[in-house]
């Protein structure tokens, strides 16, 4: 993990200070609504239905265990003793008192953590793979370059006052897209051509009201002028972007509206200015950042598929089912990487008590060298457990309800908070992600459906990423009642695909059914091995269009 120089700490805590100064006139009526709105944005400070909504960064999803303790001290002092994983991979509290809140950034700032552009019309958290430095598929680890993004674009003036909110991510997989980078404002795909690494950039994805996919910029970017090319793109969507309407604001209707070819002429002109300029990547400063990610202190002895774990999978079905879902292969030999998915039924997706940040931040440490990863599919990974401890892993992760085997099912939903808590939110999407786990709490019959993506998002601006769900649904408002509008078809794996609308929308009792009935067709029309995925692909929407009417009246 990138670990805090000096010069890091110092410009958290006069942060932190300068927020409290802001936060104390604020409360003695010194600043306005007004004023103190762009001050609390930047130190990821919203005001949501009932309460503040403090939004913590996790640069790429990498937390240690000692920063895991904080969140959950911090969830038991001043929350309401929980806390949620968002889908950009950050931590968000739902109920802290405005008051406290430079208390909390103080403590957080005590673990090299903060709360700093994780909202408000910047560039935000840099994303990743989850697996990212574990992953054997990937061409090299993409953290050091997400850790060079970030400091470069953190405090950067020049974004400061963007057209609207500005998001990147990484991935280093070859033709599979783990961090989906097609449905990112910029999207950086890390490839080696003639042995030297270069950078393949794309811009003008993003979902909420007008979803789009990117288009390829960049071709091959040469590393040395990674940031040169990064900040070329943000000037043209400086210059550019619309800042009359915040819903035309986005890059992706930029890109849309000159077209690629245009865009890519404009961001070529700006790449002439600022190449070889200052920001050029040295060779040292890249070393230097890749020093911050070596690997831990792997077993040499530990060996793939080790006598205790075929027993173990042999001995217990239960751990037998868990170890296919749940379990990802490691480039180490003898480890492996865990997912525990926060989707039991009966909570929110994505919730995570104080108790529990505790107990899982023991677990990292006695099984994963104390690191762990938030995902966007807002669950927790360890990264490096030895396969034979897996089964010991497994039992302690029973007891806390974090070994649900439903990763990528259709349980394993997505859901932004909704309209219990969000105050832009036309529908809940909590209750209605708990029906659907309800319904399908048979785990053979999961298991047998094989993977299938459920998003739901209570609003258009899709924090719940239903557009690119294999089965996306969008609360929406009729006329004071709360409807559900279903899309199929989405895709943000291999390639990123916008979901197809199925037709007029649903109240919320006919959610379950009509995703009951679809769910029917695939059963029936699946071929051998065939995921759902592919069988719509296969058949098109209309067979679905007509099942999922077939009693509406």
């Amino acid at each position: 993990m990138y670990v805090y120089q000096d010069y890091d700490r110092q410009l958290l805590n006069e942060r932190v200070a300068q927020f409290r100064d802001q936060t104390r006139r604020y409360l003695d009526g010194q600043l306005s609504d007004d004023e103190f709105l762009p001050l609390r944005l930047q130190n990821g400070l919203y005001i949501q239905r009932y309460a503040p909504m403090l939004r913590v960064s996790v640069p790429y999803g990498m937390l240690n265990s000692t920063q895991l303790r904080t969140l959950g001290h911090i969830a038991r002092t001043w929350d309401k003793g929980y806390a949620h994983v968002s889908t950009r991979q950050n931590i968000q509290y739902n109920w802290p008192e405005l008051e406290n809140v430079p208390d909390i950034l103080a403590e957080l700032a005590k673990v090299e953590m903060h709360a700093i552009q994780t909202s408000g019309n910047c560039i935000r958290n840099v994303t990743t793979d989850e697996f990212a430095g574990i992953n054997a598929a990937e061409v090299e680890d993409p953290r050091p370059w997400c850790e060079i993004i970030r400091q470069w674009a953190t405090f950067n003036p020049e974004f400061a006052y963007l057209p609207r909110k500005f998001k990147i991510a990484v991935n280093a997989v070859p033709n599979e897209d783990p961090a989906l980078i097609g449905v990112h404002d910029i999207g950086v795909q890390i490839v080696h051509r003639d042995g030297e690494t270069g950078f393949t950039v794309l811009a003008g994805g993003g979902l909420g009201r007008t979803p789009m996919t990117g288009e390829v910029i960049g071709e091959f970017v040469p590393w040395q002028h990674l940031l040169s090319y990064l900040e070329a793109i943000l000037r043209v969507y400086n210059k550019y972007g619309n800042r009359d309407n915040k819903y035309k604001a986005r890059i992706k209707i930029l890109v849309k509206a000159l077209g690629a070819e245009k865009f890519r002429e404009l961001t070529e002109a700006e790449f002439a200015e600022l190449k070889d300029g200052p920001i050029t990547l040295t060779a040292d400063e890249v070393d230097r950042m890749r020093g911050h990610f070596s690997e831990p202190a792997y077993d040499g002895s530990a060996t793939d598929q080790p006598a205790a774990l075929t027993e173990a999978l042999a001995s217990s079905k239960a751990f037998n089912r868990w170890y296919h879902t749940n379990v990802h292969a490691h480039r180490q030999p003898g480890y492996a990487a865990v997912t525990l998915t926060l989707k039991k039924t009966g909570r929110a997706p994505g919730d995570i008590t104080d108790t529990e940040f505790d107990a899982v931040a023991d677990l990292a440490d006695q099984y994963s060298f104390g690191e762990l990863r938030t995902t966007h599919q807002q669950n927790i990974v360890l990264g490096d457990v030895r396969q034979d401890q897996l089964f010991a892993l497994w039992e302690a992760l029973e007891v806390l309800g974090f070994a649900t085997p439903n990763l990528k099912l259709l349980t394993d939903i997505i859901a932004c908070p909704g309209g219990d808590f969000c105050s832009l939110a036309n529908a809940k999407s909590i209750p209605i992600a708990e029906a659907i786990q309800r319904h399908f709490e048979d785990m053979d019959y999961l298991h047998d459906l094989g993977p299938i993506d459920l998003n739901i998002s209570g609003c258009m601006n899709a924090c719940g990423h239903h557009h690119i769900g294999h089965i996306g649904i969008l609360g929406v408002d009729k006329k004071g009642r709360e409807y559900y509008q279903i899309t199929l078809g989405g895709r943000g794996d291999k390639t990123s695909r916008i979901g197809e609308k199925l037709g007029p929308s649903f109240e919320a009792d006919e959610v379950v059914p009509v995703i009951a009935r679809l769910v029917d067709l695939y059963v029936e029309q699946r071929q051998p091995d065939e995921l759902f995925i592919d069988t719509y692909e296969r058949l098109g929407i209309d067979p679905f269009k007509e099942r999922a009417y077939a009693s509406h009246h």
